[in-house]
């Protein structure tokens, strides 16, 4: 992963709401959560909610499926996941133990 690519998607998670989205989207797991639950979770408006998941989609770290009138928005637990191996890439000379099993596949 590039870093500009990185740097898109962190400055994508530099923002209250987005974050609260973000980490309710990881807490979900595969499943994902429905648009008007995630704007609930954040106490935000389905307009402000959905200009965030933008945000966050076009970073690449959330994707969507729409059926009818009903959005569900779905971490993307890869590009997360490359994003951390990045940061900690030389992490501490290398050592395992500290840099929390980051190369595992999930």
């Amino acid at each position: 992963m590039e870093q500009l690519d990185i740097i898109k998607s962190m400055s994508a998670l530099a923002h209250d709401g987005r974050l609260t989205l973000m980490r309710r989207l990881i807490q979900a797991g595969p499943d994902g959560v429905g648009a008007g639950e995630l704007g609930k979770f954040a106490d935000i408006g389905a307009t402000t909610a959905s200009a965030q998941l933008l945000v966050l989609s076009n970073a690449g770290l959330v994707s969507s499926k729409r059926e009818g009138r009903h959005v569900t928005y779905f971490a993307d637990y890869t590009r997360l996941r490359s994003v951390l191996k990045f940061l900690m890439h030389d992490c501490c000379g290398n050592r395992a133990e500290i840099c929390c099993g980051l190369d595992a596949e999930v």
